[in-house]
């Protein structure tokens, strides 16, 4: 057996400075939205990535693939969020063995309602306290992790390009 490649004080405080920091900043961010909105921040999440799709629809495989989530915890949340009235099952007209999750009138009024009190949550615990360089940089840092990761990962199915244009329901 060969002995471990442990963590150096840099990599060590490079990973648990990502670890740390996006369990905080989440749970912020979380707690912000749910408390202007009645929103959880799972529910604010899929909310927006169906208001981002044409049509304010997207099969579940597409959305689980969008949300890197499986299709059980997919399912899961959809079926929560229908009782609220939020989205909507819908069959795919060409394939009857799929269902597409749609965006409401209600969820995308909540969503809507919800999004400047998010951004500036986003803005708060993140945003402002980088300045552009450390954006910068930080956006190709995770460009290159998520590179790295969805080409070692076991789906072949589209994911949200982090540079894509979004239509004011920031994710």
């Amino acid at each position: 057996m060969t002995e471990p490649r442990w963590l150096d004080e840099v990599e060590e405080r490079a990973w648990l400075g990502f670890v740390f920091t996006r369990d905080l900043i989440a749970a912020a961010v979380g707690r912000d939205t749910s408390r202007r909105s009645n929103l959880t921040y799972v529910e604010y999440t899929v909310l927006a990535r169906l208001a981002d799709a044409p049509d304010h629809r997207r099969s579940f495989a597409d959305l689980a693939a969008v949300l890197e989530w499986s299709q059980s915890r997919l399912s899961h949340q959809i079926t929560r969020m229908e009782k609220r009235g939020l989205v909507a099952r819908e069959a795919i007209p060409d394939d009857a063995r799929r269902t597409a999750a749609v965006l409401t009138a209600k969820g995308a009024e909540v969503l809507a309602a919800a999004a400047p009190a998010h951004v500036a949550s986003v803005r708060r615990h993140m945003i402002d306290v980088l300045d552009r360089e450390q954006l910068t940089e930080l956006a190709a840092i995770y460009d290159s992790l998520l590179a790295h990761h969805r080409r070692t990962a076991d789906r072949h199915t589209p994911r949200i390009d982090l540079r894509g244009q979004h239509n004011g329901s920031i994710g």
